[in-house]
């Protein structure tokens, strides 16, 4: 399959830069899979599409404070981190700016308490950085790095707390699961006095998930892989969902590789707990196994995102409703509107 059939032109102000005060005042389009047919909702009247029996699964990765700013040591050049993957004795992948100094053996200082030597270097601008620090990791980045927006996103954030949703527990993630944005405590009370079940899962989101595709051939290209985990009270959760003949929601397109990811392990058995490293790729032609319907937001052209939503819905179908939402203006990709998929 060509790229170019996942490629639609998007005006540059419909990008989001800024949340809404309200994170559940955001619009929402509803498309139904079968039909192709599209409606135009505020996002707090999802609850009309949740059914009594049905489970919403939801992806409980925080995002990281992982854009660093500090000076090399030899030079006070300035340098900028992204920290993308926690390897291990206190090694991350990550990427870097100016690749071009920061090379091999190259020593990052980011304050009295926090420095990092690069251990090796990678493609498009990544590195393995060793970091030596005094104190506890998490509390130093906690105040010394900022959240990691997408390069798309201009505006600064004044609440770091609007790029993590309201139920964000696990750290580790280089972005936030965006469609979870939408959801405050009260609409998620809501959802569950309606007899709606509610389940977890983690992914920690990586860069990868977010890169335009490089390559012609679709088939060509390889994802970044991204760790998860699927707890055993998910399981059972999502067990009973089917036996029932409920409806399995997920959650943004992380969630729905974690199901996808562990519903392919499990084959025709019973879904388990399970937790490891996924790299899935879902575009057209895949056929879902445990995801029934999606809440996502708008994607960019030619992204893999815009492939997993069209192997739920079909290209034509996603692409009609893309349209519909350019015309009705909705806001893109991160800070913008939400889709439902059922």
């Amino acid at each position: 399959m060509d790229i170019n059939m996942y490629d639609f032109e998007l005006p540059e102000e419909l990008i989001a830069q800024t949340p809404l005060a309200d994170r559940s005042a955001s619009r929402l389009l509803t498309l139904d899979k079968r039909s192709g047919s599209v409606r135009h909702h505020h996002f707090s009247e999802i609850i009309q599409y949740l059914q009594p029996g049905d489970t919403l699964v939801l992806n409980d990765t925080r995002v990281l404070p992982a854009r660093l700013f500090g000076v090399k040591e030899d030079t006070g050049a300035k340098a900028e981190v992204l920290l993308l993957k926690n390897l291990g004795n206190d090694s991350w992948e990550a990427l870097v700016k100016p690749g071009k100094k920061l090379k091999t053996g190259s020593v990052i200082v980011f304050s009295d308490e926090l420095k990092a030597v690069i251990e090796s270097e990678g493609e498009m601008g990544g590195r393995v950085l060793r970091f030596s620090y005094q104190g506890i990791f998490n509390e130093i980045l906690d105040r010394l790095g900022q959240m990691p927006l997408p390069p798309y996103i201009k505006e600064r954030l004044d609440d770091q707390e609007r790029y993590q949703t309201v139920y964000s527990k696990h750290e580790g993630s280089a972005a936030a699961p965006t469609a979870g944005l939408h959801f405050t405590e009260e609409l998620l009370e809501q959802i569950r006095n309606k007899g709606v079940d509610i389940a977890f899962v983690t992914l920690h989101v990586g860069l990868g998930t977010f890169r335009p595709v490089s390559v012609d051939r679709i088939e060509d290209h390889v994802m970044h892989e991204e760790y998860y985990v699927l707890p055993q009270e998910t399981a059972d959760l999502l067990n009973a969902t089917k036996q029932r003949g409920g409806r399995v929601v997920a959650v943004g397109t992380t969630s729905a590789r974690t199901l996808e990811t562990v519903a392919q392990e499990c084959g025709d058995g019973p879904i388990v707990k399970s937790s490891g490293w996924t790299g899935i790729f879902i575009y057209p032609g895949y056929k879902y196994k445990l995801v029934d319907a999606l809440i996502t937001n708008f994607h960019l052209p030619k992204s893999t995102l815009v492939m997993l939503v069209s192997a739920l819905a079909g290209r034509e179908n996603i692409l009609n409703a893309y349209q519909e939402a350019i015309e009705q203006k909705y806001r893109f990709f991160s800070f913008g509107d939400a889709m439902f998929i059922y």
